[in-house]
């Protein structure tokens, strides 16, 4: 299954975390990174009285089920000590499945694609730049979200 992935972060060292992070999902359990985006300096989506985020997407192949998936990914989380404190407040490390194939999956844990997928720009933006004919579950394209998306104060940056 084809899987695409948000990484986010903005504590301790953000891009070293982000780095690390897709290192570290190119080594999960029968999955295979296919390829990530650039990463991304983005303004916080919740609390302003944080630093800037850095982003990317990266593009999994993965026999996992979703909600095993899921589960390696909020692993790495911890792994990256991350502490949920507030909605939306600062992280070391936040990991979101977003496309699960052409799958629609609603559960308690898990709603995928990620519901927040067709208004942030830190997502869209890298997604397009790996995947730029995205069709997502239910028919509408990545083109189609990135039109009513702007790029905004989203930098792209190096690696």
């Amino acid at each position: 299954m084809r899987c695409y992935i948000g990484l986010g972060s903005n504590l301790d060292s953000p891009q070293q975390h982000v780095a690390r992070a897709l290192e570290e999902l190119a080594i999960l359990p029968d999955t295979r990174l296919l390829t990530h985006s650039s990463l991304y300096r983005s303004a916080p989506m919740g609390p302003q009285d944080q630093p800037d985020y850095i982003n990317a997407v990266a593009l999994l192949e993965s026999t996992l089920d979703a909600h095993r998936l899921l589960d390696e990914l909020q692993a790495l989380e911890q792994q990256h000590r991350r502490v949920r404190l507030e909605h939306w407040g600062p992280r070391t490390l936040d990991l979101d499945l977003l496309l699960y194939g052409d799958q629609l999956i609603q559960s308690k844990r898990l709603s995928v694609p990620h519901p927040g997928l067709p208004e942030r720009n830190f997502v869209l933006w890298p997604l397009s730049e790996i995947a730029p004919e995205l069709q997502l579950p239910g028919g509408r394209s990545l083109a189609a979200l990135l039109s009513e998306c702007p790029i905004g104060t989203l930098e792209r940056i190096s690696l």
